[in-house]
């Protein structure tokens, strides 16, 4: 993927959309497009959150792992959706489990790098942990809807 490509591919996905030319040609260096199969996972609970994933296309199911069962569906993520809000908050585990179920081709952003660069630069991390906040709201009251429908 060109510079370019690149550039663009993070300029036009919902979650970075009208940030700053400049916030988006630092975010450069730790971006790679990459695209994943059926079944495999993005993140896994307890693991280390070392990728913040920006999904251009295919599905993902978060999921909340019950002792002895299969894990609850607490959302289901497209194209234009984000994956992972853990690699912002020590301890950077994963909170809940990521699993593809479509092939997904992602961007995933380097959490170190990414982190480093909020730390670094105070705009740049206020400008991601607000739309970081939008993300953990719209999980919790996913997770908040699952548990009123099984306590149905």
């Amino acid at each position: 993927m060109s510079h370019q490509e690149k550039f663009f591919a993070l300029a036009q996905h919902p979650f970075l959309r009208g940030i700053s030319t400049a916030v988006l040609e630092r975010l450069l260096p730790c971006t790679q497009q990459m695209t994943v199969s059926p079944g495999q996972y993005l993140g896994r609970v307890r693991e280390p959150a070392n990728a913040f994933w920006l999904i251009q296309s295919g599905r993902v199911s978060i999921e909340l792992q019950k002792s002895g069962r299969e894990g609850a569906t607490l959302q289901m993520l497209g194209a234009g959706d984000v994956v992972g809000w853990s690699w912002f908050v020590p301890p950077h585990l994963w909170q809940f489990d990521a699993r593809v179920l479509e092939t997904v081709r992602v961007l995933n952003l380097d959490a170190v790098g990414l982190r480093e660069m909020c730390e670094a630069d105070h705009e740049l991390g206020y400008q991601i942990i607000a739309r970081l906040f939008k993300i953990v709201v719209g999980r919790l009251a996913a997770t908040r809807q699952q548990l009123l429908d099984q306590s149905r």
